[in-house]
C-alpha cells in the first residue's frame, strides 16, 4: 500500500498535492520532519502537503551514547528513535535513495521489497527535495582492513563491538597458546577524534572491570593502542584538553601513538607507520567520515569534499527546491571571522540546522522570506570512560568527574523525546546500584546457527581410528576432541555439528553460537 501510493504523482481521481521528500533518516531527516509536522499541521492534515522520509532504517540513531551503549551503560534500545512512534503524520518508507534526477523531480528508490518485486526500485515524485543521507566511515586503501576492522558509527557495530571485546576474553581465558591469547588481548583503535576516543576509554574501562571475574586474565594483561595520524587528539577541545586527554589515556597504559598511521592489518597484524607491529584481533576503525553516496548521483553542486554547497538559507547553492543540511551540506557560517569558513559537520549543527530548515521551507509554500543559520560553536565535551571526561565549553575548561557530568548531563537534554530521557536516566541510576553488566550476547549476530545444526543433516559418523587410540596423549589432544586448537575463529574449524555438545572448538569463545565476531 506504501509502496503504491508513493510511486505515482497526482492523478485525476487525487487532488494535487505538495510533496515533500526527506532523504535520511538522522538528525536532520527526523527533526526537519518532526518540524514540519508541527509547522505544516494544518495543510498535512487537509491532504495539501505531504511528508515522505525514506530512512535505511526505521530510527533514528543518537550517536554521542554509542560508546556508553559499547560499554553496557544504556541499552541499545534506548540510544535510538523509532520514527514511525515520533513523525505520526508522515508517510515512512524504509529503503535507501539510490539516484535522483532534480530537474523531473524525481528519485529512485530501492525498498526492503525490491529483490521480491518484479517491477525493481520506485520511482518517487516530489515537490521539495530535503536532502540529509548524512555520512559513512571514511576509509583508507589499507591492506586487510575491509577483512578484519570493525566500525563504529550504527549501533549494531556498538552491540558487536560489545560481544567482540568480552568474547576476546573469553578466547584468551581458555586458550593454551599464548600467540593467541596476546592477539585476543590486544585492542588498535584508529582515529583519535570524538568516536575513537571515547569509545576506547568506555571499552577499557568495561574491559577492565570484567576482567575481575576471570581467573587468569588481569587488568594490566590488557593491551590498548591509540593510534592518530595527526600531532593530536579531540581538537575540537583545544591543545591543552587534548594532552590532558593523551596523558589521562597513558596513565591507565593506554599507548597512544600520535604522527602514525595504520599501514597494514594483514593476517590479524596491526603493522603501524612507525614499524611497530601488533599481532590483534581487534582493529577499529573511526578514522572520519566522509558524505553519503548517494550525493554524486543527483546531479546537484559538490564542494571538493563531496558536500553539497548550500546558502545560509540551506538551500542547495542556485537550485530552487532542494535543501540541505548536516553532514551532507556545507553550509557558510556567518558567525565566523574568518571569509569561507564553513559549519562543522557535527550534531550541535545539524540540529539546529534541521529547525532552521523546516521554517525556511514552510515560509517558502506560504510565500514567506527566508532566514539565514548562524549559530555560533558552543564548544565540545567528550566522555573517557566512567567518571572521567574533558570539556571546553563557552571558552571554560573542564575535566575529570565534572566534565563528564557535564557530557551525560547535555547529552541527556540533547536525546529526542522524553521516553528515552526518563529510560536513559533510569538506567543511570540502576547503574550506580548495581554491578555492571558483563554478558557478551553474541549469538544475537548470528540466531538461527543452533537452529540450522538442530535441523540440519546428521552428523558423520566419528573417525575411529582417531576415537580408538587409547595412547595416553590422545585424549588430550584438540583433533581427538573434535576441534580445532586456537583458531579464534569458528568459521575456520570443521562444521560445528560433528562436534555435538561436547566437541566445542578450543580457544573459539562460544563455537555454538557460530561466532559472534563482527569482523
Amino acid at each position: 500500500m506504501v509502496t503504491a501510493a508513493i510511486s505515482r504523482g497526482p492523478t485525476a481521481e487525487s487532488p494535487a498535492r505538495a510533496r515533500i521528500l526527506v532523504v535520511g533518516g538522522g538528525y536532520v531527516g527526523m527533526y526537519t520532519a518532526l518540524h514540519l509536522q508541527e509547522l505544516l499541521k494544518a495543510e498535512m492534515r487537509s491532504g495539501a502537503v505531504e511528508v515522505v522520509v525514506v530512512t535505511p532504517a526505521p530510527y533514528m540513531t543518537y550517536q554521542p551514547f554509542l560508546p556508553e551503549a559499547a560499554a553496557g551503560n544504556i541499552s541499545p534500545r534506548h540510544v535510538v528513535v523509532p520514527l514511525r512512534r515520533v513523525l505520526t503524520r508522515c508517510t515512512i518508507v524504509i529503503g535507501e535513495v539510490t539516484s535522483v534526477d532534480h530537474a523531473k523531480r524525481t528519485a529512485t528508490v530501492t525498498t526492503l521489497a525490491s529483490e521480491e518485486e518484479a517491477a525493481g526500485p520506485l520511482e518517487v515524485h516530489y515537490d521539495e527535495l530535503v536532502l540529509a543521507p548524512g555520512s559513512i566511515s571514511r576509509t583508507l586503501p589499507v591492506p586487510g582492513l575491509a577483512d578484519h576492522g570493525i566500525g563504529f558509527k550504527t549501533v549494531e557495530e556498538a552491540i558487536g563491538l560489545r560481544n567482540h571485546v568480552i568474547e576476546q576474553m573469553d578466547i584468551a581465558s581458555s586458550t593454551r597458546d599464548p600467540a593467541i591469547r596476546d592477539a585476543a588481548l590486544t585492542f588498535v583503535f584508529v582515529g583519535g577524534g570524538f568516536a575513537g576516543v571515547e569509545a576506547l576509554g568506555e571499552l577499557e574501562d568495561m574491559a577492565r572491570y570484567t576482567a575481575r571475574y576471570y581467573h587468569n586474565i588481569k587488568p594490566s594483561d590488557l593491551k590498548w593502542v591509540l593510534v592518530e595520524a595527526s600531532d593530536r587528539i579531540l581538537p575540537e577541545v583545544g591543545e591543552e584538553m587534548g594532552r590532558y586527554t593523551v596523558r589521562e589515556l597513558r596513565a591507565r597504559n593506554i599507548d597512544v601513538r600520535l604522527d602514525t598511521r595504520l599501514e597494514s592489518c594483514v593476517d590479524r597484524v596491526a603493522v603501524l607507520s612507525d614499524g611497530s607491529r601488533f599481532p590483534t584481533r581487534t582493529v577499529v576503525w573511526t578514522a572520519g567520515v566522509k558524505p553519503a553516496p548517494v550525493l554524486a548521483s543527483t546531479g546537484l553542486p559538490l564542494n571538493g569534499r563531496g558536500r553539497l554547497k548550500c546558502t545560509a538559507h540551506l538551500t542547495v547553492d542556485g537550485v530552487e527546491h532542494a535543501w540541505a543540511a548536516g553532514d551532507a551540506a556545507a553550509v557558510p557560517d556567518v558567525t565566523a571571522r574568518e571569509e569561507g569558513k564553513e559549519c562543522a559537520p557535527n550534531a550541535q549543527h545539524a540540529v539546529r540546522q534541521a529547525k532552521v530548515l523546516a521554517e525556511n521551507l514552510a515560509a517558502s509554500l506560504h510565500g514567506r522570506p527566508l532566514k539565514a543559520y548562524a549559530h555560533a560553536y558552543a564548544g565540545s565535551v567528550a566522555s573517557l570512560g566512567l567518571h572521567k571526561g574533558v570539556a571546553h565549553v563557552y571558552g571554560r575548561k573542564l575535566k575529570g568527574y565534572w566534565a563528564w557530568f557535564m557530557h551525560r548531563t547535555y547529552h541527556l537534554s540533547r536525546i529526542p523525546t522524553f521516553n528515552r530521557k526518563a529510560r536513559v536516566m533510569a538506567e543511570w541510576t540502576l547503574a550506580g546500584l548495581f554491578k555492571r553488566e558483563i554478558v557478551s550476547l553474541g549469538s544475537l549476530e548470528h540466531p538461527r546457527a543452533e537452529f540450522e545444526m538442530a535441523a540440519g543433516p546428521p552428523p558423520p559418523p566419528p573417525d575411529t581410528a582417531v576415537t580408538a587410540d587409547s595412547s595416553p596423549g590422545a585424549k588430550d589432544s584438540p583433533e581427538a576432541q573434535g576441534g580445532t586448537r586456537g583458531t579464534g575463529n569458528t568459521g575456520d574449524s570443521a562444521d560445528p555439528r560433528a562436534s555435538g555438545d561436547t566437541g566445542a572448538t578450543e580457544g573459539t569463545g562460544d563455537a555454538k553460537n557460530g561466532g559472534s565476531t563482527p569482523d
